[in-house]
């Protein structure tokens, strides 16, 4: 479907959505439009019956209502573009409630766990240098995957020790770096980031900007890096459910639980909503004892 094509390039180009944002918000209304072409309707004409009918046959085929959330959530964003763009009159979309979905907090990495996991590469080899690097750079920033892989030369600050993370909608946001990662970074930076260039066999790649390089000598893109972390969490015998975006949990979680304010965790995650940040409060009941115990006035 040729709106779904143009909508799909919105997202990416002028939306600065992520390629797996783009990659869920695709397959979504692929599904949509090939239950329109199944019952004889225009996707881009249907009306607020039509699409509860379509959430209907969702849950009946047994879709988690997180799932039928997030198949409509891709389809209110597509009728909002249609919208502007002149394609539809009306945004039928709009008027349908989101389906409750039972709460669920974040799974987080223990702190044994995470000294397994920061422990696993093996520092015998430039890549596992490498791989160390990006295990601390995650738990020390809390960037997503695609931050991540997003990272150049030219994103950190020495002086500083900060980094620069660009996130949704090209948001940039600078965040500290402990010691102990940065000297992680250092280690990679002296020498294992260019002998793994130079695999490439070419002049050009001491050109390559790219903060993590492949054995082959070539830029790592998030699929790289979610590989490499799931290989380095299996090797620390982690639950096969922890992912790279548990670091990221686990990171704002640590924080609040050592004291951090609710609004500088909301920066360090480039939360553009604090209630969004504020799903970890319920991981951290005993730092907010503790709060409240320190500072009322009859605590």
């Amino acid at each position: 479907m040729i709106a779904i094509d143009r909508f799909a390039c919105f997202l990416s180009q002028m939306e600065g959505a992520s390629p797996q944002t783009v990659r869920a918000y695709r397959g979504h209304l692929d599904a949509y439009a090939s239950w329109a072409r199944r019952t004889d309707r225009d996707a881009l004409h249907v009306s607020v019956q039509d699409l509860r009918r379509y959430l209907a046959e969702l849950k009946m085929a047994r879709y988690a209502p997180r799932t039928v959330a997030s198949h409509l959530s891709a389809i209110r964003s597509f009728f909002r573009w249609a919208l502007a763009e002149e394609l539809v009159d009306t945004d039928v979309a709009s008027t349908i409630q989101t389906p409750k979905t039972p709460g669920s907090l974040p799974s987080t990495v223990s702190h044994e766990e995470m000294k397994r996991l920061l422990e696993a590469p093996d520092l015998t080899c430039d890549d596992g240098i490498r791989d160390r690097a990006m295990l601390e750079l995650f738990y020390a920033t809390g960037a997503r995957i695609s931050e991540l892989a997003g990272l150049r030369l030219n994103s950190f600050a020495p002086a500083e020790r900060t980094v620069r993370l660009l996130g949704k909608g090209s948001k940039e946001r600078i965040v500290p770096v402990y010691r102990r990662a940065w000297s992680a970074l250092e280690g990679y930076l002296n020498g294992p980031r260019g002998r793994l260039l130079a695999a490439a066999g070419d002049a050009a790649s001491t050109q390559v900007q790219s903060l993590f390089i492949s054995r082959r000598g070539k830029p790592m893109n998030a699929d790289a890096l979610r590989y490499r972390f799931r290989v380095l969490a299996r090797k620390a015998g982690l639950p096969s459910d922890i992912t790279p975006h548990t670091m990221r949990h686990t990171f704002a979680t640590d924080l609040l639980q050592g004291g951090a304010d609710l609004r500088s965790v909301q920066e360090l995650l480039g939360h553009a909503s604090l209630s969004t940040t504020q799903l970890y409060t319920h991981l951290t009941p005993e730092r907010l004892k503790n709060a409240v115990h320190q500072a009322h006035p009859r605590g």
